[in-house]
Parts: structure tokens; sequence; C-alpha cells
């Protein structure tokens, strides 16, 4: 445990930043399976799915929790897998 004034403050930033962090990758990763899960079922909303799962890395991508290159990716799978 730290003993400085700010190292303890920055504990209890990080911890906060931490948990916004996971809950965003865990809707992030829910999302993007809804996705894939309404391409294979060949679902109706399956273009919606998808266009909310891009959005949903994007904003992921640019909150500096995905990097860029990876958001690429996985937007580029799901269209890929999309159209098919």
């Amino acid at each position: 445990m730290p003993n400085i004034k700010s190292a303890i403050k920055r504990v209890g930033v990080n911890q906060r930043k931490r948990e916004v962090n996971k809950k965003i990758k865990s809707n992030l990763r829910t999302v993007v399976k809804k996705a894939h899960l309404a391409i294979d079922e060949g679902s109706d909303k399956a273009t919606e799915q998808v266009r909310i799962a891009q959005k949903t890395i994007d904003k992921a991508c640019a909150k500096g929790i995905l990097h860029k290159n990876t958001a690429a990716r996985q937007k580029s799978q799901l269209q890929k897998k999309l159209t098919q």
C-alpha cells in the first residue's frame, strides 16, 4: 500500500478507470457476440446488429480501450461475415 498522498489517490483513480474500462469491454464483447449470432442465424436484424457492433467498436477505440488496428480488424471481420 502506498504511503504518499498522491500515490494513494492514484490507486483510487486507477481502480475507477479499470472498472469503467471493464464495463465497456464487457459490453463490447456482448454486442459483437450478438452480431455474430444474428449473422449465423440469418436473422433479418443482422445488418442492424452489425451496425450497432461497429458503432460500439468505434466508441471503444475513441476512448482508447481498443487499439485502432484492432478496431478496424474487428469491424472488417464483421462486415466480411455479413456479406458472405
